[in-house]
């Protein structure tokens, strides 16, 4: 793709970036085959090929109006579009600086940008979100149904255990995570606990800067990098042989930790290590030695939703899957499973009717066999997918737990 990039953006690390993903795509839109908007939308401008011309114009000087913020808005950033592509388009990251510079560029109705700034401000921080959780939970019983499905009852969490261990590894306990589905990183202490590993959880936990970056507010999320990565780093320089996250889609941007921060003279070096020792639990348990445990889920059907921070971001696709077979467990077929769910981060608040009929089409996919329970790998995937579902929906880890508990 040729490209004149604007006088502003052509010396800018940005624009460079911009202009060297930009020229790597050939038009061949393969990627629209795979992207759920379009797939539902039809439109050539709701499909990757389509918002990287309009990303390409706004780098080439022509100001964004409402209509490349609308276009840009409903992407999901799920990467399907990546996984398909055969130059090796960047895509999700050429997503992020057009949203940046639209973000700029075309001011948005009070209301979306009212928001905006409340996600930015609540979901990131615990002390914000934890307590406005918990009121939540307490007014369940009088909310109307669409909130309350939106909103799980408080969960029974299983005690971590106490034992230390020579191996550990660092936890990113989260931020909307620790309250929202707490039993995940309480089942994975106890998981590893039994392979003679043990969980170190940093005092203060940080959001990992997801939320802030994916809302184009680049210099709060880097913030949110900074900070996670002075909390890690005494505990990296002490043993620790990596950092765990349990969210598929926070792996994915500690992992980017790296090629974020690269241009920072102070957190270039540290990032690109921290992002080189993130772990996702799938990544841990393959390397171990399970022979022990095999038979443990015999008897479970089990339908597996792979989230695109998974499959598409982190490149693991089949590994979680290959892990629960391992064990003994029976995975149904789930038709077109590289669609994402439609929760993706805020999404399924800012796009609710692109994300409630995109969750529709996964649970009927999900569901067609009849398993017993529905797995995923993402704190957001599992709130998103339980509340279209009377079928439990979980963390992987914890079936894992809950099989181990009982033989």
């Amino acid at each position: 793709m040729q490209t004149r990039l604007a006088a502003p953006f052509i010396y800018t690390p940005e624009g460079q970036e911009a202009d060297a993903i930009l020229r790597s795509c050939v038009h061949c839109g393969f990627c629209n085959a795979t992207c759920p908007t379009y797939q539902l939308l039809g439109d050539e401008l709701d499909g990757p090929r389509g918002r990287i011309y309009l990303i390409k114009q706004v780098f080439e000087g022509t100001p964004p109006g409402r209509a490349s913020q609308l276009h840009m808005d409903r992407c999901l950033s799920c990467r399907a579009c990546e996984t398909t592509c055969p130059s090796g388009v960047r895509y999700a990251r050429l997503a992020d600086l057009g949203r940046e510079r639209i973000e700029r560029e075309a001011p948005r109705p009070w209301r979306e940008r009212l928001l905006r700034w409340l996600l930015r401000r609540v979901l990131p921080e615990p002390s914000l979100f934890g307590p406005l959780w918990r009121l939540g939970q307490r007014l369940r019983p009088f909310l109307p149904a669409a909130f309350k499905s939106r909103l799980p009852a408080p969960q029974d969490i299983p005690v971590r255990p106490s034992r230390t261990h020579a191996r550990n590894l660092i936890v990113l306990e989260g931020c909307v995570q620790p309250f929202a589905t707490p039993s995940t990183n309480a089942a994975c202490a106890r998981v590893l606990d039994r392979l003679g590993i043990g969980l170190i959880s940093p005092a203060n936990p940080r959001c990992c800067g997801a939320v802030r970056h994916h809302l184009a507010a680049s210099a709060e999320a880097l913030d949110d990098m900074r900070a996670n990565i002075d909390r890690w780093w005494p505990l990296l320089e002490s043993g620790a042989e990596g950092i765990l996250i349990n969210a598929s889609a926070c792996a994915l941007m500690v992992k980017e930790y790296g090629h974020l921060l690269r241009h920072d003279p102070e957190y270039a070096q540290k990032a690109a290590r921290v992002s080189a020792l993130a772990r996702d639990p799938a990544e841990v348990l393959v390397a171990e030695d399970l022979s022990a445990w095999s038979g443990i889920g015999q008897g479970r059907r089990l339908a597996f939703h792979s989230p695109c921070t998974l499959q598409h971001g982190q490149r693991l696709d089949g590994v979680v899957e290959a892990i629960l077979r391992h064990l003994g467990f029976e995975l149904t077929a789930v038709k077109n499973a590289h669609l994402c769910c439609g929760s993706a981060g805020t999404y399924s608040i800012l796009q609710l009717e692109l994300a409630t009929t995109l969750r529709r089409h996964k649970l009927d996919a999900l569901q067609a066999d009849d398993p017993d329970l529905i797995l995923t790998a993402n704190a957001g995937c599992q709130l998103h997918l339980q509340a279209g579902t009377a079928k439990p929906v979980r963390h992987w880890i914890e079936i894992i737990d809950a099989a181990l508990n009982t033989h």
